[in-house]
């Protein structure tokens, strides 16, 4: 028995309906852009209270994966953005920084609440007050603790960031001094403020103008 043979309908039209293009234009920038900020995978660093809330935005109630943001690892060389959730002694600072060396350009970082953005309550001589001392910092996210929706908005800045950005000015994004790589940007004032042997909060105010520096320039 024979069978017979049914031609296949003849497909007309374009890409988006008929006697429309069967291509599109776009800027290379919009493009890679759109790719970036569409899938960003974080690398957690929770230290204290924050990172509890840090959680919450990845489960059901906020669900941060509708973001392109589910895939967290602690895996610095699989991530690019950075999310510092809680204090930061300087013990903990070198691995900080080596993490943020570790992963691969382009990346960024956010410094999630109070103690990561300034020390919050711990004004100590053991506390890092800001992790933008160490490592550079795109977004802040105020609260102690800030809540899930504030990282998400924090994160959506992320992403705002990264649809203004554009491949002709890669190396002004990109840019990182080698020799400043595990090393702290405070100076040798900020540093001494930082690191008083009886507390810092009278020399943080001296260095930073608030107060005058008697102690250290006692008055004619």
């Amino acid at each position: 028995m024979s069978k017979k043979t049914r031609a296949l309908p003849q497909v007309s039209g374009g890409l988006l309906g008929a006697g429309t293009p069967t291509f599109l234009t776009t800027k290379v920038d919009y493009v890679v852009n759109w790719a970036r900020r569409n899938s960003l995978w974080p690398m957690p660093f929770g230290t204290a209270c924050c990172a509890i809330e840090m959680m919450a935005s990845a489960a059901s109630n906020q669900d941060l994966a509708r973001f392109g943001m589910e895939r967290m690892a602690f895996s610095p060389r699989q991530a690019d953005v950075l999310i510092c959730a809680g204090r930061v002694p300087y013990k903990l600072a070198p691995v900080l920084r080596r993490i943020w060396d570790q992963m691969p350009q382009p990346k960024w970082c956010v410094s999630m609440g109070a103690c990561a953005s300034s020390g919050g309550v711990f004004d100590v001589y053991s506390m890092v007050q800001g992790i933008d001392t160490i490592i550079p910092v795109d977004v802040y996210v105020p609260g102690c603790p800030p809540r899930p929706e504030g990282l998400i908005y924090g994160l959506m800045m992320i992403q705002e960031k990264v649809r203004g950005e554009s491949l002709a000015h890669h190396a002004e994004h990109r840019r990182e001094d080698p020799e400043e790589v595990g090393r702290p940007r405070a100076g040798d004032a900020e540093v001494m403020a930082l690191s008083g042997p009886f507390g810092n909060s009278t020399l943080q105010e001296s260095s930073g103008g608030l107060v005058p520096d008697v102690a250290h320039h006692p008055a004619d």
